[in-house]
């Protein structure tokens, strides 16, 4: 079997939103080693918070961030390989990670915690919806239909 034109872009856009996703999942470390917008973000919200529940609470951020951006890596390495190989269920286990990335990375940007602000600073947030751009492009050039020649 032959790759069509929007076959070969859609591997294209998978590998890029697995790269993003790598990207995504690095990020929170770098911001720990730099600029602190998540410490920063939590002790704005829990004033009260002394600086070792502030780290306490960055490290859960670091693991809850870690292990979804692993199965956003095994999510990106499977539909790739099975589009890449051919597979008949490959465009719908595509859509449906699509779908679960999407609704993962919103949850990450627009959920409130108890002090009433996001739980993750926008910067991050957004950083999650990354990958979700490249999905969206994979999926759409998925479904597309081939024009005839």
């Amino acid at each position: 079997m032959t790759k069509t034109r929007h076959k070969r872009w859609a591997i294209a856009a998978m590998y890029t939103g697995l790269g993003l996703t790598v990207i995504a999942t690095i990020v929170p470390y770098l911001d720990r080693a730099t600029a602190h917008l998540l410490a920063d973000h939590i002790r704005a919200g829990y004033p009260t918070y002394s600086q070792t529940r502030v780290d306490a609470a960055v490290t859960a951020y670091l693991i809850v961030l870690s292990v979804i951006g692993a199965f956003g890596v095994t999510a990106w390495v499977g539909t790739t390989w099975a589009v890449t190989t051919g597979k008949r269920w490959a465009r719908p286990a595509a859509t449906v990670m699509f779908l679960l990335g999407t609704s993962v990375g919103l949850t990450g940007l627009l959920t409130k915690d108890t002090s009433g602000d996001t739980g993750l600073p926008p910067a991050l947030g957004w950083a999650g919806m990354a990958p979700c751009l490249a999905g969206l492009l994979a999926v759409t050039l998925l479904w597309r239909r081939p024009r005839p020649e």
